[in-house]
């Protein structure tokens, strides 16, 4: 959590909670997006499949392959996922991953609502970086942008999305992007196909009680007469 009496965190938290609570509106979704970075190991052995009376059997050694970089959508009311797998963690990279988010997830959206942290390649610059001003000005207009705040990553609701992902498919060795894209595809059908939503329940009241020490100690108005 970050010190007491952070204005700039509660301006932004209270903005995110705001938008949290919106009720559904297919024209403008609100979507978060989260990014994690993934290890590819292969197996140095064929692993030996699972049979009767007998547990499935792995070596214990691998070998690493590289890194993949996740970045992953959620429309928690909408019950939809969608994501993006690549192989660096750069501003171009983030850049494409709005792209398919405007152009195949949303394609007939009057404006997204986009919450994500507030990390130096979630910036217009990004998109300018990466396509000619013409396309970046298009995308940046599709987009209404809300940042959380730095110490406030649990406000972005694809957080819980991307970490049941993690826990439900992406926690055994996955050797290269091809598969880990795959395997992340499959899950999103079946997440998508049974909407599964988020169902966020903290409020702005509650975090005004429960997270009081954050907010600025207001001082005293002067009695002076002002100047008009």
């Amino acid at each position: 959590m970050p010190p007491d009496q952070h204005a700039d965190f509660v301006g932004a938290m209270e903005e995110g909670l705001e938008v949290s609570h919106r009720p559904h509106d297919p024209p403008r979704p609100v979507v978060g997006c989260e990014e994690s970075s993934k290890p590819l190991v292969k197996e140095t052995r064929t692993p030996i499949p699972a049979a009767a009376g007998r547990p499935a059997t792995t070596a214990y050694e691998s070998e690493r392959n590289g890194t993949a970089h996740l970045c992953r959508m959620c429309a928690p009311l909408g019950g939809q996922r969608r994501g993006v797998v690549t192989a660096r963690r750069t501003a171009t990279d983030d850049a494409h991953a709005v792209q398919h988010l405007v152009d195949e997830s949303y394609p007939h959206a009057e404006k997204i609502v986009l919450g994500q942290d507030n990390l130096n390649t979630h910036t217009p610059a990004a998109l300018y970086e990466a396509f000619p001003p013409e396309e970046a000005r298009r995308l940046i207009e599709k987009l209404a942008g809300h940042d959380t705040p730095t110490h406030g990553s649990w406000l972005n609701r694809a957080e819980t999305a991307l970490g049941l992902l993690s826990r439900q498919c992406l926690d055994r060795r996955l050797p290269d992007r091809a598969t880990l894209t795959a395997e992340g595809a499959a899950w999103e059908r079946d997440r998508n196909v049974a909407q599964c939503r988020v169902d966020w329940q903290f409020t702005t009241t509650e975090a005004r009680v429960k997270l009081k020490r954050l907010y600025p100690v207001l001082q005293p108005v002067s009695s002076g007469v002002l100047d008009h």
